[in-house]
């Protein structure tokens, strides 16, 4: 590619993105509404916020391809998910689709099932069961890139995203967890398969304890090569090792299936 644009370039895993994955393109665009720091060579920095349409109009323009990491990451208070994760998201496909259709990595979460049990089979077509005003974000997002593909043959990859960070610290994260080799890795699959059509994904690494699997996406070749089960021990002596009726070892969502709705 000649140009990826980044969302959230200054959250968690936009700064894996900014470092790990400038071989993807001659120039990563770096998008965020916070500092993001000085340009490095083959960057462009944009302050954007999503919920301007016009902004993110120019943003996309010119980009090849799209990993949109941006948006509200956790439950807030409904104005500001409608502003970043439902508003901000229609502009950037109506964006992506005004410049060429560029294809687009969304990431999406696993708290589109949040509410299931960690003992009932869950696969792609199951239905949602978010269990946040995040997550009812995220799946409408999933259906919006949806009808982008089926109208107008917007390339999407759904990818929702379990516990991405350094390692598993606690109990649930021992099945979600996705490490940052793993997630550089499905991203490069993302851009770099000749056809991607509309896909959904379980963002994960190969963890034993894994709830959701990725078998009809083959076709991608991404294929995890960590594990969960390594920190098993390490988060046992830590000390949080629920009970077997906490949230945590009963619903998929864990405690966000139990955290209080933000008002407005």
């Amino acid at each position: 590619m000649k140009r990826l644009l980044i969302t959230g370039a200054s959250g968690g895993l936009g700064q894996i993105a900014r470092r790990r994955l400038s071989h993807l393109a001659s120039i990563l665009r770096l998008a965020d509404f916070a500092d993001m720091g000085r340009a490095d060579l083959n960057e462009e920095i944009v302050a954007c916020d999503l919920a301007n349409r016009d902004a993110v109009m120019n943003l996309v323009e010119g980009c090849d391809g799209i990993l949109h990491l941006g948006g509200v990451a956790r439950e807030q208070n409904f104005s500001s998910i409608l502003s970043a994760n439902i508003v901000g998201l229609q502009n950037l496909y109506e964006a992506a689709r005004a410049h060429g259709s560029p294809r687009i990595f969304f990431a999406s979460s696993n708290h589109v099932v949040g509410f299931y049990g960690q003992n009932e089979p869950v696969d792609l077509n199951s239905p949602p069961r978010p269990d946040s005003l995040y997550a009812v974000s995220k799946c409408f997002g999933e259906a919006l890139a949806r009808f982008y593909y089926d109208k107008f043959g917007q390339e999407t990859a759904i990818v929702r995203i379990g516990s991405c960070f350094p390692e598993p610290t606690d109990y649930r994260m021992l099945a979600t967890w996705l490490s940052y080799d793993d997630f550089v890795r499905l991203v490069e699959r993302v851009f770099y398969v000749p056809v991607l059509c509309f896909s959904i994904l379980w963002g994960t690494s190969d963890n034993s304890r894994a709830w959701w699997t990725n078998e009809t996406l083959s076709y991608l070749g991404w294929h995890p090569r960590d594990s969960a089960e390594t920190y098993v021990q390490r988060v046992r002596a830590s000390g949080k090792w629920p009970s077997s009726v906490h949230p945590t070892a009963t619903r998929q969502g864990g405690n966000h299936t139990t955290e209080p709705v933000y008002p407005g």
